[in-house]
């Protein structure tokens, strides 16, 4: 029904306004007394073959909710209600920022797409902090998502990264260091050996400090090359972070089926969905087998199935993550999912 009914009518307006109101209507449609309960019962799949213990931290279920979606926190008990085993939120900077001008959120329905040049468009690591604790400790499994502010020089990222990672510390599960992005100028620089290197160890310092350090994942792009993805299992050997989230959207167009000219018209920005899907599943069996499976991997890009996240399964991640899939498929998503990994 969803995909039959509600998603051409969602489809007829524009692609971040749907999105901001399509999740006002969750969470006030969850707030309503026994519709939280009632969801959960509906979505969730609670079968012991589906728990994974990833990184120290035991997870329901292998399938999350990938950063983008819930940038600031507000919707963690609600995508935990639909069926998700973990959410990620972010990327949150450490000062609120308004991102890129819009649009900047577009839909490629002939590839089972997307668009989007947000540019880290959140709230602010302090808000984020706030709504995270007051869920307390029977929420979802949260990893948090940091990056750095726009206007932050990569000389000096390194104080944006602590700042995000010791405000979120007590609240959430694992962190992720985005530097993949390609949405903030100079972002991807930082994932070169050595600055990527630095910024790591001095994260992973900061982390050990602390009487129970957290998994610290590194988020990483696509459109790397074999060269570069050798240089990231030496980087997470060297630095001891806990794994690799494989993959951010890509800037390629190659491939796509919609028309040439209105994908140009679009501008710029990274693709993700089913167009990422079969880079995303290389990516992830490279560094699996080239690491011989030293850490783990989170994958994601373009799981719209249960076929989907078996194939990354399969690859070599331990996890996987959607997005863009979720948007195509709907709420029941992660539920068949879960069910289709089960057969």
């Amino acid at each position: 029904m969803y995909k039959r009914l509600v998603l051409p009518l969602l489809f007829r307006f524009d692609a971040e306004t749907i999105h901001h109101f399509a999740t006002s209507a969750l969470k006030i449609t969850l707030a309503i007394p026994g519709m939280h309960w009632l969801a959960r019962k509906l979505y969730t799949v609670e079968d012991p073959r589906l728990r994974r213990t990833v990184f120290g931290i035991d997870f329901p279920n292998p399938v999350g909710m990938a950063a983008g979606f819930d940038k600031n926190a507000e919707l963690v008990s609600e995508l935990g209600a639909l069926g998700f085993g973990f959410v990620e939120i972010g990327t949150v900077t450490p000062r609120p920022q308004a991102g890129n001008p819009k649009p900047r959120l577009f839909r490629l329905k002939a590839d089972g797409g997307l668009i989007n040049r947000m540019g880290f468009n959140n709230k602010g690591a302090g808000p984020a902090t706030s709504r995270l604790s007051s869920l307390g400790k029977s929420r979802v499994i949260v990893g948090g998502n940091i990056g750095k502010n726009k206007d932050t020089p990569n000389e000096q990222a390194l104080t944006d990264y602590l700042l995000c990672f010791s405000e979120l510390f007590d609240v959430v599960d694992y962190f992720v260091v985005n530097v993949s992005s390609p949405n903030t100028p100079g972002l991807r620089d930082l994932q070169e050996r050595e600055p990527l290197t630095r910024l790591l160890q001095a994260l992973q310092t900061e982390n050990w400090s602390r009487q129970t350090p957290k998994p610290i994942l590194l988020k990483i792009a696509p459109d790397l090359t074999n060269s570069q993805l050798d240089d990231i299992v030496a980087i997470v050997a060297e630095t001891q972070i806990a794994g690799v989230i494989a993959t951010n959207t890509t800037i390629s167009r190659e491939g796509l089926r919609t028309n040439s000219q209105t994908v140009t018209d679009m501008g710029a920005g990274g693709v993700s969905g089913r167009p990422v899907r079969n880079r995303s599943t290389e990516v992830i069996r490279y560094l699996h087998q080239q690491s011989g499976g030293a850490f783990p991997i989170i994958g994601v890009g373009g799981i719209f199935t249960a076929d989907d996240a078996r194939e990354k399964l399969e690859a070599g991640a331990s996890l996987v993550q959607v997005y863009t899939g979720f948007i195509y498929e709907g709420p029941g998503m992660a539920k068949r999912i879960c069910k289709g990994l089960l057969v």
